[in-house]
């Protein structure tokens, strides 16, 4: 059985459950590069998929703006970067000052469903992934192939499996485990972190199971309107498979 709570320097609340907004927490540091708390929401840059922002609301009312969240130079540190102007406020921040952190969640709701977008992508783009990126405006998906890919034909595959319903979980396999199956690793820039002796697999019921430490919906229903914008030949052997939302599309048009 994997523990899927092992120590670490910050508890990473947004692993086990995407949908929280907000928490209490307490203030573990301040320096020049941002915040660290013992537990957050905020999820950190990586995988590809932007990091948070929202706001650390002090007792007094006070709101400190964040701007942006990275991994620390430590295993297992999450560090908040304010915006800046607000040294007043961080001055304020001593260890063990309890708040609440809280996620601009109009922006991670984005980030949620373009991520599990790409999973289903790439069960309808049987190839390997050789790059990523997922923002609150679109998401991209390199896949290492020479073939030519069908905007029409993806984005209907995309409305399908999203109409279907499909329920999204995770859970916690060994490194070893992995290891066991390399057939679940469908990446190819950016690998599992192995040594911490976990690997979080995440789970599209019926479509897809591979790595993935990012967050995401609960279910394909809600997603929502999704539509491929853009197919680019970015070199010999990558196809490039641009994603946006639906009614960004037709504002656009």
């Amino acid at each position: 059985m994997v523990d899927p709570h092992p120590a670490a320097s910050t508890v990473e609340l947004f692993r086990d459950d995407a949908h929280l907004r907000e928490c209490t927490a307490r203030v573990v540091s301040v320096d020049e590069r941002g915040v660290r708390l013992d537990r957050t929401v905020f999820y950190p840059h990586g995988g590809g998929q932007a990091g948070d922002r929202g706001e650390l609301v002090l007792a007094d009312g006070r709101r400190v703006a964040i701007v942006d969240t990275r991994k620390g130079e430590q295993a297992g540190d999450i560090v908040h970067l304010p915006a800046v102007g607000q040294d007043a406020l961080l001055a304020a921040l001593e260890p063990g000052t309890e708040l609440v952190a809280r996620i601009d969640w109009t922006r991670r709701h984005r980030h949620m469903r373009f991520h599990t977008t790409t999973h289903l992508l790439c069960a309808l783009v049987p190839h390997p992934v050789d790059g990523c990126s997922i923002t609150a405006d679109y998401a991209r998906l390199d896949f290492h192939m020479s073939e030519p890919l069908d905007k029409e034909q993806l984005t209907a595959g995309l409305a399908r499996l999203i109409g279907e319903a499909h329920a999204v979980t995770h859970r916690w396999i060994s490194d070893a485990e992995l290891d066991a199956n390399p057939g679940l690793v469908r990446s190819m820039s950016v690998q599992p972190p192995r040594g911490a002796g976990r690997v979080r697999l995440l789970e599209i019921a019926d479509v897809d199971l591979q790595p993935c430490g990012g967050t995401h919906v609960a279910n394909t229903a809600e997603i929502g309107a999704v539509v491929v914008t853009k197919i680019e030949k970015k070199s010999a052997m990558t196809r490039r498979v641009v994603l946006g939302f639906a009614e960004s599309a037709e504002g656009r048009s």
